[in-house]
């Protein structure tokens, strides 16, 4: 009788014990779905900004089979493209002169066929300057060198490059800005589905872009004087009841 009552009172703890172990084990269950509801929301921010620094490589070239008459020419290129320059308003600080490519056609190893002008000498002036408007204006009368007989290279034919310099000075004010919008479409998600937002999970502030004021699809930003900088934050909130 004894032996009985021993091996029921083992099952019936035994049962217990799995119960138990059932409801913690449920428990445990509910409790990492509940810490895993979050909601994934992006919080952009854009500004539009103006290039404040102008950078203009003008390229020019002189061909010839007596290199110290296409030294000359180059010469008298440059200082044509130089006065071009200063009668639009450029100062001699704005001007830098860069060293001359020579190329020797007939010194080329693996050249074949016969050569029209052995020597090619080319020269850069980079302009830099701050008044973009004035550059921007001066880059439309290029057409007046090529009138003097400057023969410009074609890659440097785009005009000048602009650039906006002043990102680290906005970057705290869009990065507050794209989190508060963040944050705002996280509670419209929350109230929608009858929860609330807790703390952040997780949270990516993403990469600032300059990109063209209109958007056109393939505009170079970098000849484009107005500007667009966006920036888009990823943030990840749990969702509460």
């Amino acid at each position: 009788m004894n032996g009985r009552w021993v091996l029921a009172l083992g099952a019936l703890l035994l049962a217990v014990g799995i119960a138990a172990g059932g409801w913690f084990v449920g428990r445990g269950v509910i409790e990492a779905r509940t810490g895993d509801r979050y909601v994934t929301v992006k919080g952009v921010s854009e500004r539009a900004v103006r290039a404040d620094l102008a950078l203009w490589p003008i390229r020019f070239v002189a061909t010839g089979n007596d290199l110290s008459e296409v030294q000359a020419k180059i010469d008298s290129d440059t200082d044509a493209v130089v006065t071009f320059l200063r009668n639009n308003g450029t100062t001699d600080e704005e001007i830098q002169l860069q060293g001359l490519d020579v190329t020797d056609l007939l010194a080329q190893t693996y050249r074949s066929g016969p050569v029209e002008s052995r020597f090619i000498v080319a020269r850069t002036i980079l302009v830099r300057s701050t008044d973009v408007d004035r550059i921007n204006a001066t880059s439309q009368r290029i057409g007046a060198l090529l009138s003097a007989g400057v023969v410009l290279s074609s890659d440097f034919m785009a005009g000048p490059f602009y650039t906006f310099t002043g990102l680290n000075e906005i970057k705290p004010e869009m990065i507050a800005e794209a989190t508060r919008n963040a944050r705002q479409g996280a509670e419209q998600f929350a109230a929608d589905s009858g929860s609330a937002v807790g703390g952040i999970r997780s949270a990516n502030q993403g990469v600032f872009q300059i990109l063209a004021q209109d958007g056109t699809p393939g505009l170079d930003e970098n000849r484009q004087i107005n500007k667009t900088v966006r920036v888009v934050s990823t943030v990840e909130y749990f969702l509460k009841d």
